[in-house]
């Protein structure tokens, strides 16, 4: 069945803009709520990212909820993965994430985990929005749901975070420089580091509303990599909005992005002997990671683009380890889903494992030249299937043979066109991405 409201990773849009609007959003609760097993399912749980638009849709996904007779547990501020944890914990029935991620404060949007703290399955997203179209009826006032804050979520979640480090290691002796985008993991990250034994230099921690990923976290590492070399750390980690992925930067100043991160996990697990299977990626990875896990004979599949599609593999699989090249890294043995201070402590327990250094442990894989261009989608147009796209990439592709990819793609949270293409020279790998890019802009425009 086609969605009508829900993409690849919940709801999503400008705030204002149709379906992120407070009437819409109120009403999501409410479908949400008669979806859910009614007096069985004991809470739901609400956590958001700090964008301002937070306390207005955290106040209508509350009356919906309400309205329909169901129990709310409000988290405040905290990570996406935060609140997949507090909903297993808590035995809630379903939790709800406000967020953007990534994007800027003037986006917002809503996400789902089921009760085990996994994204919700396809039928529970097409029967929400089977109900979202039939009239609201609020419950009788004796049935409404009550609501209440839950004070100790942050304490909660860091003692989490913390447990996924090895107990008999400690972080001592290692300076970090932490980007917390301004975002969720604000009041959570530094407390991990630092209460682990790390010197912390904390940045992106003062939250106004409206400076979410700006200029800061995982999509600006610019910050980041200065930070580093003034504080003479001896990495730096950047978070996004809602702290769900990362990147790193070495002592050097280089950025370490998911590819990189997911093959030193992966590396770590094997050595120790508990990979248990494979490695997911995606069609984005990097060819060189799929090069370097070949070289130990570890297995790599790749999924679609999205986080929901890498979650679907591994369990598919029934292995445990996948990622993207954003820094969105899931690590089954550790977590539920994709968490950026749960990635972030797998690499530096490998490190502190290995005695080495974050540029060391990076060693052994080799990343192919990668182009990636966004052309801007002005309406619903398959320029996929335009018979001039359909040539190109295939003269494209024979060009670069066996010594690359290519891969043009929709995004699935914003109205653009991605034209990725990797291989072994940069210099083809640019001229190859751009004449690509100019024919799809020529078809848009036809």
């Amino acid at each position: 069945m086609t969605r009508k409201y829900f993409g690849t990773d919940g709801i999503r849009g400008k705030v204002g803009e149709s379906p992120v609007t407070p009437e819409f959003i109120l009403k999501l609760g409410w479908a949400v709520g008669k979806v859910l097993p009614g007096s069985t399912c004991g809470k739901v749980l609400i956590g958001k990212d700090t964008r301002i638009s937070g306390y207005m849709f955290e106040s209508a996904l509350q009356a919906g909820l309400s309205a329909a007779g169901v129990e709310i547990g409000l988290l405040g501020p905290m990570p996406t993965p935060g609140i997949a944890y507090l909903t297993r914990t808590f035995h809630a029935c379903a939790g709800i994430v406000i967020s953007a991620s990534h994007n800027p404060y003037y986006d917002n949007g809503i996400k789902f985990f089921s009760a085990e703290g996994t994204k919700l399955p396809d039928e529970v997203e097409h029967a929400i929005e089977a109900e979202l179209d039939k009239p609201l009826k609020c419950n009788e006032s004796v049935a409404l749901g009550k609501a209440i804050r839950i004070s100790d979520a942050a304490g909660r979640y860091i003692e989490f975070c913390k447990s996924t480090f090895p107990s008999h290691r400690s972080l001592r002796g290692l300076k970090l420089v932490l980007d917390c985008a301004n975002g969720a993991t604000y009041h959570i990250a530094p407390a991990v580091f630092q209460e682990l034994g790390a010197e912390v230099v904390v940045l992106g921690d003062q939250p106004d509303g409206l400076n979410i990923n700006k200029g800061c976290g995982s999509t600006h590492p610019t910050w980041l990599q200065k930070n580093v070399l003034l504080q003479k750390a001896d990495l730096g980690i950047a978070f996004d909005g809602d702290g769900d992925r990362l990147i790193m930067v070495d002592h050097q100043g280089n950025v370490v992005d998911g590819d990189e991160l997911l093959f030193i996990i992966a590396m770590d697990r094997w050595r120790q002997g508990t990979l248990n299977g494979g490695v997911v990626g995606t069609q984005m990875s990097n060819l060189g990671l799929e090069h370097a896990l070949g070289r130990k004979t570890i297995p790599f599949l790749r999924a679609a683009v999205g986080d929901r599609y890498v979650m679907e593999k591994l369990l598919g699989e029934n292995w445990i380890l996948g990622g993207e090249s954003s820094g969105h890294i899931i690590c089954l043995d550790r977590t539920t889903t994709g968490d950026g201070i749960v990635s972030a402590l797998q690499v530096l327990a490998a490190m502190v494992h290995a005695e080495k250094s974050l540029q060391e442990m990076r060693e052994g894989m080799t990343k192919y030249p990668q182009v990636l261009l966004n052309i801007k989608l002005k309406n619903h147009v398959d320029v996929l299937a335009d018979p001039r796209v359909k040539t190109a990439v295939e003269m494209a592709e024979q060009e670069l043979a066996d010594a690359g990819r290519i891969l043009l793609r929709p995004s699935g949270t914003e109205p653009l066109i991605r034209v990725m293409v990797e291989g072994q020279d940069a210099g083809q790998v640019e001229t190859v991405a751009q004449e690509l890019a100019d024919v799809v802009t020529t078809a848009l425009q036809a």
